[in-house]
């Protein structure tokens, strides 16, 4: 601060015309001076308005003479003391306070800054987890009721209206319009019992298997059980066991409808078919698969059985187990086209009664429809036959016919069919109907499964030359089991 207006040494104020500038003082701090200036706009070049005293007895610098100055305040050396100057850090703090001082420099002081962007963002993501967490934990505390999770008021509400209806070509719409027809036979022997399956054709019969029934030939009886949980009695009409067919004559039917009968010349591997029946006394039970193959043979019947069946079955996939022999084997259309008789085991030394493996055969409802309806009319089935005898010795290509008679019997009987189509002992038989033979059972098989009167092509080797032959097949009149 300087001393203008301090009387020292018998000096006078100055007399000066012009009002006097305003003291200077020395910087104390850099930023003190840009921040004064900033206040006063000193550096924009705005004239700065004087200084007020700074106490009693300081000059005016506002224009007033030194003459006045004395007339009002006195001589200056008889005046009292002087307060003392501001201290050269003054930063203007109170009445009688200088401004801060001006920085050298001319600049601004540094504005006070809020928090940065990288702290306001994390300060976000703390306040957003823990809004995440309270309301978790307001969930919770709003939704348990107790330790033990219980809720008395709780509901899932009502089940939906229940439909049971179903589109006539899917399996339960199928599996509906034929489980009526189809029954579950109890049979029991002299000292055995069984079970097994059968379906109700025309006229109130029932067709089933001929080793379902055969416990009952010889004095034993027959338990029928209808879809509808009603039972009655029945009694075989009859039974073929080259076939392994029956017919039982049920004595009440309950008003139960007849099946319908397709046609297994129509089927082909890969269709889709259902089988129904009672496998391990469960009756009703619904299996489905495919067609695997046709024209399987399959030799259905005990190891010691003189009479064994004969089969170019149907192979399917479709779950059969003991108990399913006799029931239908139905099309997506519901047409039985085959009857389920025989299933294929991987030992039979394991048990004597093994679970499907996926390999059933059912015998085709064409085969049966014929067998059924001679037994129906006449009581009993006929057997066809070619008239040859076999080499069941012969291990090559084909089926060759034996070359020597065998137990009074020639090989080829002279006015059988294959008599008069022209074949001879010896010859070798490679197909029937364009399929390849392989074997025996093969070739018996298929002709079983024709019709009386049908013809068939044959296509057989003699002296390394391949021929061609057609013949009519037969029916053979041997006795068959009779009703009981």
């Amino acid at each position: 601060m300087t001393d203008e207006t301090r009387p020292t040494d018998g000096r006078t104020p100055s007399d000066l015309a012009e009002p006097q500038g305003r003291p200077e003082f020395l910087p104390a701090h850099d930023g003190w001076e840009s921040a004064r200036t900033e206040q006063l706009g000193w550096d924009r070049g705005e004239q700065v308005p004087p200084a007020q005293p700074y106490g009693t007895g300081w000059g005016d610098p506002s224009g007033r003479s030194a003459a006045n100055d004395t007339a009002v305040f006195g001589a200056p050396e008889q005046g009292p003391p002087l307060p003392p100057p501001p201290p050269t850090q003054a930063v203007g703090m109170g009445h009688g306070w200088g401004p801060p001082p001006i920085p050298a420099d001319g600049g601004y002081a540094p504005s006070r800054r809020g928090p940065s962007t990288g702290v306001l963002v994390a300060l976000a993501v703390v306040i957003a987890l823990l809004a995440s967490v309270m309301g978790s934990v307001g969930t919770y505390l709003l939704t348990r009721q107790g330790s033990s999770g219980t809720d008395p008021s709780y509901s899932l509400g009502p089940a939906p209206s229940a439909d049971t209806s179903r589109a006539p070509g899917t399996i339960a719409g199928v599996a509906s319009r034929v489980l009526p027809s189809v029954v579950s036979l109890e049979v029991e022997g002299n000292a055995d019992a069984g079970t097994g399956s059968g379906f109700l054709i025309k006229g109130g019969y029932v067709v089933t298997n001929n080793h379902v029934v055969a416990l009952a030939a010889q004095g034993g009886a027959i338990k029928i059980v209808f879809n509808n949980r009603k039972s009655t009695s029945g009694r075989i009409v009859g039974r073929d066991p080259g076939s392994d067919l029956a017919v039982v004559k049920p004595d009440q039917t309950f008003g139960t409808p007849e099946i319908t009968l397709g046609n297994s010349d129509q089927v082909v591997v890969g269709d889709p078919v259902i089988a129904i029946g009672s496998p391990l006394g469960l009756t009703g039970t619904v299996t489905t698969g495919i067609v695997s193959s046709l024209n399987r043979p399959v030799v259905a019947g005990e190891d010691n059985d003189p009479d064994p069946a004969y089969i170019s079955a149907i192979q399917t996939d479709a779950a059969i187990n003991p108990g399913n022999s006799g029931g239908p084997l139905v099309n997506t259309k519901g047409e039985v086209v085959g009857v389920n008789s025989a299933i294929a085991t991987l030992s039979r030394a394991v048990s004597s009664q093994s679970g499907s493996i996926g390999l059933g055969f059912a015998i085709p409802i064409n085969q049966a429809r014929r067998v059924a309806q001679e037994i129906v009319t006449t009581g009993s089935a006929k057997r066809v036959k070619i008239g040859i005898m076999v080499d069941s010795g012969y291990r090559g290509e084909g089926v060759r016919i034996a070359s020597q008679p065998a137990q009074g019997r020639q090989p080829v009987e002279a006015d059988g069919p294959a008599g008069k189509a022209g074949l001879k002992a010896g010859d070798i038989i490679l197909e029937i109907d364009g399929l390849r033979i392989q074997d025996s059972t093969e070739l018996i098989s298929l002709i079983r499964s024709k019709n009386p009167n049908s013809k068939i092509s044959i296509k057989y080797k003699r002296g390394g030359e391949e021929r061609m032959a057609t013949l009519v097949v037969t029916a053979e009149q041997e006795p068959n089991p009779k009703p009981s």
